[in-house]
């Protein structure tokens, strides 16, 4: 395929997680099973959210749209990595590989971003109560779910283009199961080594930052448990507790392979499984079993559908 940046590489070639065809149908039966839970979990939370009106709060708003971009995060790399499985040959279009890479940065960077302003969330019900209903009204939270997007728009653009800028003439075989940024650009004709610097400066940056916000936002909440009644504490302490372990399992891999720029391409990849594949999960079950609330409303709407099936 040749373009303006004179590209002669029509396809990618993934190593995958095994080359071993007996494995790879084990892998696909365990995936296949994963990911339909991330759908499942997922969706029923979204469904929950949207149908209880006492679960029509700023924090549950947030973890609507958790839920859903963790559907969307899963579904960019998993289905092709199930596909993949079934054949020894794992090949992905130029074109497809760029989309790939752009939308798996777009919605990793909007649940980076949605995991920030869900500590803001957390900081102000908590810190700041009497102000909680101004500072997070309807309209603030729906203006802040656009912002990340649009923020999660221009870094993914912004890493496509450094991707798309270097030409690809020879090698094209990725030490993946999906498309990034990384192993994309080693594939290049030329020296990459300033384009992984930039790459570093922009995913890694965004990922650090935003842990440090997090960890900062924490730290002043649990400066400010200090006088408030045992009670509060453990109510409080049980909602940042969730929250501080979706931040670990999500940015804890995406620090890991976004701050270097020499990676180890076959270690980053059992780590990528595990963000991708594996966090998303896991979020339902976290939110859903730490939260009584969530778990109450669930009981409510599964009450509701007994009742409508008996009336007809």
């Amino acid at each position: 395929m040749d373009g303006p940046n004179h590209t002669t590489v029509t396809h990618f070639v993934f190593l995958g997680l095994t080359s071993n065809q007996g494995l790879g149908l084990a892998f696909f039966v365990i995936f296949s099973i994963i990911y339909l839970l991330i759908l499942i979990g997922n969706l029923l939370i979204i469904v929950t959210v949207a149908c209880d009106r006492c679960l029509h709060t700023p924090m549950y708003f947030f973890l609507g749209n958790l839920s859903f971009i963790d559907i969307c995060h899963s579904s960019v790399t998993v289905p092709k990595m199930l596909f993949d499985f079934l054949f020894i040959q794992k090949t992905i279009s130029f074109r497809g590989c760029i989309a790939q890479l752009f939308f798996l940065h777009l919605c990793a960077c909007a649940e980076i971003f949605l995991l920030t302003i869900m500590a803001y969330d957390r900081y102000v019900a908590i810190c700041c109560p009497l102000q909680y209903l101004s500072l997070m009204s309807l309209k603030v939270c729906a203006w802040l779910v656009g912002a990340l997007w649009v923020g999660a728009i221009i870094h993914s653009l912004v890493q496509t283009v450094l991707t798309l800028r270097l030409p690809y003439c020879g090698p094209n075989v990725i030490d993946s199961f999906f498309c990034d940024v990384p192993p994309v650009i080693k594939l290049a004709c030329t020296d990459s080594y300033w384009t992984g610097v930039l790459v570093v400066s922009n995913s890694g940056m965004i990922s650090v930052v935003c842990f440090l916000a997090l960890l900062g936002s924490y730290a002043v909440i649990l400066v400010s448990l200090r006088g408030r009644t045992a009670e509060c504490r453990r109510k409080a302490l049980s909602t940042c507790a969730s929250h501080l372990l979706v931040v670990a399992l999500f940015l804890g891999p995406c620090i890991f392979i976004y701050t270097r720029v020499a990676s180890n391409f076959s270690a980053d990849k059992m780590v990528a499984v595990f963000y991708t594949a594996v966090t998303p999960v896991l979020n339902p079950l976290i939110y859903t079993l730490r939260n009584k609330e969530v778990k109450n409303s669930m009981k409510r709407l599964r009450n509701w559908r007994k009742v409508f099936s008996m009336r007809k």
